[in-house]
This record gives C-alpha cells, structure tokens and sequence, in this order.
C-alpha cells in the first residue's frame, strides 16, 4: 500500500468515526471463576451481588461470529461496526479505563461502543493503521466503566528464509527498580485457557505451525489482555483492599511461550504506580499506569 494509497483510503475510513454499537450481557459467575483459575488464584467462587475484579469485563460482550464468517487467521472477517481496513495483522496495542462503581455478579449490563478516532502512518515494516474505540459499560446504577481500547492494523510479514531471525520491534530496557514483581511461565494450556474465556479464536495465540510459518513469529504470542490482566492482578495482591480507579497500559513488544516474563510494579509518589512487563532478556513489553482509592 503506497503513501497515497494509505491516505486515500484514510479518508474512507474516518466515514466510521461516531458509529455505534450496543451489546447486552448478563455478569455471570461462571468466567470468573475460570478466569481465576487461569490467573491461579485460590478465589472462592463469587456470589450474586459481590464485585468483579478489575478487568473481568472483557470475559462479557464476547464477538460471536459464526464459523463461515472468520478469516484464514481465526478473526472474524473485516468490516461491519470497525471499519474494513484491509491489513492482515489486527492487535490490541493499548487502553485506558476509568473505573467509577464497581459491576457485581448478576448485574444486566450494557456497553455502548463508539469509534472515536481513525488514524495511519507509515511504519518501519510498513503501514500502520489506528483505531481507537470508546466503550461505556453500565449497570442499573449508571456507567461502571469507560474504556479507550487502541487497536492497531499491520502488513502481513515478508516471506522468510527457514532458520531466519523474527524482525523484532526496537528493544527498549524495562526498569530495574521494581517494588513488586512476578514471574509467569507461559504455556500453551494458560493461552488456549485465556483464548477460551474471552472466545478469542486468533490463531497466533494456539496454533504454534500458523503462528511461525505464516506469522513468522517466534513462538505462540502472549494475548496482551492477558498481560494487562496479569499487571492488574499484581497490584490487586498488592494492594488487596485498594479499588482500582484507573488504569492504562501500552503494549511495547510481543512476549512469546514459551519464555518466560516478569510483571512488576513500583509505587509514585501521590499514591498511583508504575507497572510493567519485561521478558527473559529485560526487555520492556507492556507499560502501565494505575491510580487507585
């Protein structure tokens, strides 16, 4: 896709800015329950009325596309509420979420979805096109959440030569002054799991053969909600009594199963933290910030 290309067709996707959508869901118990599992937490099983970790809602709203309408990567096809942007690659590279009341077991819920923004530029592998779309999630007492979700679009990559190195985005080091860390050992059964609570059926996350041969990655990629989850989770044993107000995150480079991550936090002065993911070499691959109550 050339300059031109890009910006003409630029023009045609900014015609779904200000579209919406609305999803109806019901906040049952049984995801959390098997999203705690996967985190490996030794939580009771919720009850109707008590509150939902941070971050659960994206266990709700799931996409149901029908078997005949995904593509050869697992994705649903292009097109219908985001606009049909043509690139292969569709990654979550981000969001910010403010929390204003909690959701609880049993809530009816709505989340209404708007796209705020549409932009492009040309990459170092190519074009890159952005998408930004806000989410309003509320319950019978009003908006519990507004979430700013960045997703981003990319080229497939060249065809590689067997043996020959992944083309890694620029290496950035993680912070050494961590106050609180973890580390987690990725494996398939912990991505297939989290792919499975959250119906995601993208390929690169389950499918080793597809993910290095047509994706040309190393290794299955690491979901980054999963690792926002994760970060989040850190701070909740942190801080166990503390309620998350907010929290944004950024994802930096891919983290790949199966080697292993380090999540860690640090606290700021006036009360919010500093939260990151690293990989085996130190690397940064996810930046994050939260403010809590």
């Amino acid at each position: 896709m050339t300059p031109t290309d890009l910006a003409h067709q630029l023009a045609h996707w900014r015609q779904w800015i200000g579209r919406t959508e609305q999803r109806r869901d019901v906040i049952t118990a049984a995801p959390l329950v098997g999203l705690a599992a996967t985190l490996d937490r030794p939580d009771p099983a919720p009850q109707p009325g008590e509150p939902v970790a941070p971050l659960a809602h994206w266990l709700y709203f799931l996409p149901a596309a029908r078997q005949s309408e995904l593509g050869a990567d697992g994705h649903a096809l292009r097109g219908g509420f985001l606009p049909p942007v043509p690139l292969p690659r569709r990654m979550w590279a981000g969001g910010r979420l403010q929390f204003h009341h909690p959701l609880r077991v049993g809530d009816e819920v709505t989340r209404t979805s708007t796209i705020q923004q549409v932009d492009a530029k040309a990459g170092r592998s190519g074009p890159l096109v952005f998408v930004t779309v806000r989410h309003e999630i509320a319950n019978a007492h009003g908006t519990a959440l507004s979430e700013e979700h960045d997703i981003v679009y990319r080229e497939a990559p060249p065809a590689r030569p067997a043996g020959a190195a992944w083309s890694a985005p620029a290496p950035q080091a993680a912070p050494a002054d961590a106050d609180f860390s973890r580390d987690i050992a990725p494996d398939p059964v912990l991505l297939f799991r989290y792919s499975a609570l959250t119906f995601n059926g993208h390929r690169i996350h389950y499918d080793r053969k597809h993910v290095t041969e047509v994706e040309g990655y190393p290794g299955l990629v690491v979901h980054g909600p999963l690792i926002a989850t994760l970060l989040v989770d850190l701070l909740r044993g942190e801080r166990p009594q503390a309620e998350l107000a907010h929290f944004g995150f950024t994802a930096v480079r891919p983290l790949f199963e199966p080697r292993g991550f380090r999540v860690c936090g640090r606290e700021e002065p006036g009360g919010g933290f500093a939260l990151w993911a690293s990989d085996a070499q130190g690397l940064l691959a996810m930046r994050a910030e939260a403010r809590v109550r």
